[in-house]
């Protein structure tokens, strides 16, 4: 008796820990290719901004992502002829849903092409503040002279004939 109430206590903490069905529908929903549209700023003005640790607003606006969900990494293409153009790799990560706003938490790391971390291990963590089958947006909060600032990076997913 004993050995069954161990048993069923064990398989009910593994199946707890496991991903949740909302982090599953969103990995398929996810899948795919998509188009960095736009990117815009909570504040109106010009601002310099590196993305990514990467390159500029105008260098990422009509790059175009690639999101392989069953090994969480992907890889974009900056297409822009003005900027470091070129094909960069990552890992990504989609966390469970923030109970108090409704959203989702994005982790997205740089790697190289063997999708290994580079010699700053450094990732970003972002908001998923909306995915659809046709629409995703992504933001991120960083501080600008002591008050929040939020840059939106909206994509459309490719449409695959």
């Amino acid at each position: 008796m004993k050995t069954k109430i161990i048993i069923v206590l064990l398989a009910t903490f593994v199946l707890s820990c496991g991903v949740s069905k909302t982090v599953i529908q969103s990995k398929k929903v996810i899948k795919g290719d998509w188009t960095l549209d736009t990117i815009s700023y909570s504040e109106e003005g010009t601002y310099n901004v590196t993305l990514l640790n990467d390159v500029a607003k105008e260098c990422f606006e009509g790059s175009e992502w690639q999101f392989i969900p069953n090994n969480n990494t992907g890889n974009y293409t900056v297409k822009n002829s003005n900027c470091s153009t070129g094909i960069r790799y990552f890992r990504f990560t989609i966390q469970e849903v923030n109970v108090d706003t409704g959203l989702y938490a994005f982790l997205l790391k740089p790697t190289n092409e063997k999708y290994k971390s580079d010699e700053y291990n450094r990732g970003f963590r972002l908001t998923l503040a909306n995915l659809s089958d046709s629409e995703m947006q992504w933001q991120q909060t960083v501080s600008v002279e002591g008050e929040p600032f939020v840059i939106s990076m909206n994509f459309s997913k490719s449409v695959t004939e």
